[in-house]
């Protein structure tokens, strides 16, 4: 596994490439520093009547309705459309959709008009879009058990034929035939708005180069094991020290940290 992330690591430095978000504002800032840090080039427009013309520029590209408007709604599924199109690899990020009837509507929407190469979402957000019935308050991830989940992300993945990454204690990632359970991180990554987001961002990033599951696999290893290594205990410094590891993280480093466990379906 290492050799892989090291390898698309290194692809994406090379590389540079362009990586298009329509995400959440309140974590712009911090998607688009992440995106900087592991070697890519950020671009976070939004406008309707641009963002298609934008995206088929991008090598990949992020969709997160964590704080939705209209527009940014409009924006989203022609851009899905687009990388549908066009194959261009995107990850749609569900945020809320346990909590918001008009999201998860929305994101089935989506979902039947052009899957995404990544659908992620908390333990929450990824049951609800498994079980229509389920519902949550407000955006963070509940108490789920991991069994029940995976379930769900294995459902999900084969469906819609696509990876489906839910984050939580223990990050679940699927294709659909294989699942993987990641255990890296800190609590501290709770205390920090918009990490959820970062990961997402991450991610797209990785699918530039490929679109198999190693690309969030690549992500929540970078993410998990950079948090994992902070020293700091504030707040503050401990989002500092974050970005710092992102951007030296060395892959000697990750495979020393690494918790991963791979499960055959």
């Amino acid at each position: 596994m290492i050799d892989a992330i090291s390898r698309i690591r290194q692809e994406v430095k090379g590389r540079n490439p362009l990586t298009h978000c329509i995400t959440n504002p309140i974590s712009i800032n911090k998607c688009a520093n992440a995106i900087l840090a592991v070697g890519a080039r950020p671009v976070m427009a939004e406008h309707p009547k641009e963002v298609c013309e934008i995206a088929k520029t991008a090598s990949a590209v992020v969709l997160n309705i964590g704080n939705i408007t209209d527009a940014r709604l409009k924006s989203i599924i022609k851009t899905a459309l687009l990388c549908k199109k066009e194959n261009i690899p995107f990850l749609y990020d569900a945020v809320g959709v346990a909590c918001s009837e008009l999201r998860r509507k929305y994101t089935y929407k989506l979902l039947r008009k052009a899957a995404p190469s990544v659908i992620k979402g908390n333990y929450s957000e990824i049951l609800a879009l498994y079980d229509e019935s389920y519902h949550a308050s407000g955006v963070d991830s509940q108490k789920l058990d991991v069994d029940s989940i995976s379930k769900a992300v294995v459902s999900l993945s084969r469906k819609y034929g696509t990876i489906t990454l839910a984050s939580g204690k223990t990050d679940i990632v699927s294709d659909g035939k294989k699942l993987y359970y990641m255990d890296n991180g800190t609590p501290q990554l709770s205390q920090i708005t918009g990490t959820g987001c970062v990961a997402g961002a991450l991610c797209g990033c990785f699918l530039s180069v490929d679109d198999s599951v190693l690309a969030p696999i690549t992500a929540l290893a970078m993410l998990g094991v950079s948090a994992e290594i902070c020293k700091s205990q504030g707040q503050a410094s401990f989002e500092a020290e974050l970005f710092d590891n992102l951007s030296t993280l060395e892959n000697s480093c990750i495979e020393k940290h690494l918790k991963i466990k791979e499960v055959e379906l």
